[in-house]
C-alpha cells in the first residue's frame, strides 16, 4: 500500500498534511499520524489514532509528528505501536522522512488552496500548550507565499486560504515588520486573475488597517471573518489571557457590517473554562447573537495539564458539556436565521468534488447536475436541505 497521513486537530495540521503526503509520493507501506495536543481530549484521539493505524496495517512503518509528538515526545514514543518520531519543524523537510531525491511534484488538481503563512506562536492563553509544540511566531516571507500560490493556480486553485496558528502576527519578524494587510495586497497585486482569496482563523485585535480596509471593501476578498475569539465574558477574557475585550470583538464587527453588510461572522467558543459560573456563561451566549456568529466551533473546554488554566477551579464535565450544548444549539439557531434569509439571493459558488460549493460567505450549497469541480457559478438558492441551500 502507499504511504498514508492521517492529519489531526487545526487547519494548519491538514494543509500540512497535503505535504507531507506529496513528500512521502512513491513511498510504501508508511503511515504518518500528524498528530494534535491541543487539549488533553486531543491527545487521547492522538493515541487512539495510533493504535487504530497499527491495527489497521500492522506491517506498515508508523511516524509521528506534530504537537503532541513534540509536548509528549516520551510518551508518544514508548507507545509499542510507534517506529519514529519527526520534529514538530521538520515535517516540510523531506529529508527527516528519509526519502531519496526530494519531493515528487504534486499532480493533484485544488479546488481551494490553503497557504501556511506563519507557524507558531509568541502568545500565552493559559489553556494552549501550542508554542510548546510550534514553538515562536515564524512569518513565511512574501516572495515564498507569492510562489505558493502561484504553484497551487497553477493547479486550477480558484480560491486561497491563507493559514496560520496565529495568523494575523505574520510580519512582526519579518524586516520592516510588514502587517498582513500588505501581504493579501501584494497576492492581490500579483495574481490579478485570482478569483477568491479567504482568510483562516483571526484575531481581531491584530487586524491592521490596511487588513480590514480590504475586508470591508474588496470583492476578491471573501466576506466571511472566522474570529478567534474563545468567550463572550470580560472576566473569562482576562483569565484565558486573550488580549481582546467582548467590546473589541462588537466594535470590529459593528465596523465591518457597516461597510459589507453581506459579510459572515465565525468565531472559536470554548464552553466551561475553569471559573465559568452562569452569569459567564450567559455571556458567552448572548455574544453569539450580537455578532450574528453563523461559522461557530464549539469546544468544551478540556484540562490539559502543564497549562495555568489547569491549577484554576475547574467546571463539572457534566456542567461543561451542558453549556457546550447550549452554544451549540445558539449558534445553529442564528445559522438558519442567516441561511433563511440567503434563499433567493444570488450567490457566487465555487463547486467541490461532492455536489456542494461554499459561496463567498462560506455557505454552504447543492449545485445543480453538471457543474464542474473548481467552476465558479452563479446560484439562487430557492429552499434549504439538511443545512444545506439548495
Amino acid at each position: 500500500m502507499t504511504a498514508q497521513v492521517i492529519s489531526l486537530g487545526c487547519r494548519m495540521n491538514l494543509t500540512e498534511g497535503e505535504r507531507i503526503s506529496s513528500l512521502l509520493s512513491g513511498e510504501r507501506d508508511t503511515i504518518v499520524i500528524n498528530s494534535c495536543a491541543v487539549t488533553g481530549e486531543a491527545m487521547r484521539q492522538t493515541r487512539q489514532a495510533i493504535r487504530r493505524a497499527r491495527r489497521a496495517r500492522p506491517d506498515a512503518r508508523l511516524l509521528v509528528t506534530g504537537c503532541a509528538a513534540e509536548i509528549e515526545r516520551e510518551a508518544i514514543g514508548a507507545m509499542p505501536e510507534v517506529d519514529g518520531i519527526v520534529a514538530n519543524a521538520s515535517k516540510l523537510d523531506f529529508r527527516a522522512w528519509n526519502v531519496s531525491g526530494g519531493p515528487a511534484p504534486a499532480a493533484r488538481r485544488h479546488t481551494r488552496a490553503f497557504v501556511a503563512v506563519q507557524n507558531g506562536c509568541d502568545h500565552a492563553c493559559t489553556f494552549c500548550v501550542i508554542p510548546q509544540g510550534r514553538g515562536g511566531s515564524r512569518s513565511v516571507p512574501v516572495a515564498d507565499v507569492l510562489g505558493e500560490v502561484e504553484r497551487y493556480l497553477s493547479l486550477g486553485a480558484a480560491e486561497v486560504v491563507l493559514t496560520g496558528v496565529d495568523l494575523t502576527s505574520w510580519g512582526h519578524d519579518l524586516p520592516k515588520l510588514p502587517r498582513l494587510g500588505q501581504l493579501v495586497a501584494a497576492i492581490l497585486d500579483a495574481f490579478p486573475g485570482l478569483a477568491r482569496v479567504r482568510l483562516s482563523s483571526v484575531d481581531g485585535i491584530e487586524i491592521d488597517p490596511l487588513l480590514e480596509e480590504l475586508i470591508a471593501s474588496e470583492s476578491r476578498v471573501m466576506p466571511h471573518v472566522h474570529l478567534s475569539l474563545q468567550h463572550g465574558d470580560d472576566l473569562i477574557l482576562k483569565r484565558m489571557r486573550r488580549r481582546h475585550l467582548r467590546q473589541d470583538a462588537l466594535n470590529l464587527v459593528a465596523r465591518l457590517k457597516s461597510r459589507r453588510p453581506a459579510i459572515a461572522i465565525g468565531a472559536d467558543l470554548i464552553a466551561g473554562f475553569p471559573t465559568e459560573d452562569e452569569g459567564r456563561h450567559s455571556a458567552n451566549l448572548s455574544i453569539i447573537r450580537e455578532l450574528g456568529i453563523v461559522h461557530g466551533h464549539v469546544f468544551p473546554y478540556s484540562l490539559r495539564s502543564g497549562t495555568p488554566a489547569a491549577r484554576m477551579p475547574q467546571v463539572d464535565r457534566a456542567t461543561v458539556k451542558t453549556r457546550a450544548a447550549s452554544l451549540r444549539e445558539a449558534v445553529s439557531e442564528t445559522r438558519a436565521a442567516w441561511l433563511r434569509s440567503l434563499v433567493g439571493t444570488p450567490l457566487l459558488v465555487l463547486a467541490e468534488s461532492d455536489g456542494t460549493g461554499h459561496a463567498e460567505n462560506f455557505a454552504r450549497v447543492r449545485l445543480p447536475a453538471g457543474v464542474q469541480r473548481g467552476e465558479i457559478v452563479r446560484i439562487v438558492p430557492t429552499t434549504i436541505e439538511e443545512g444545506l441551500l439548495v
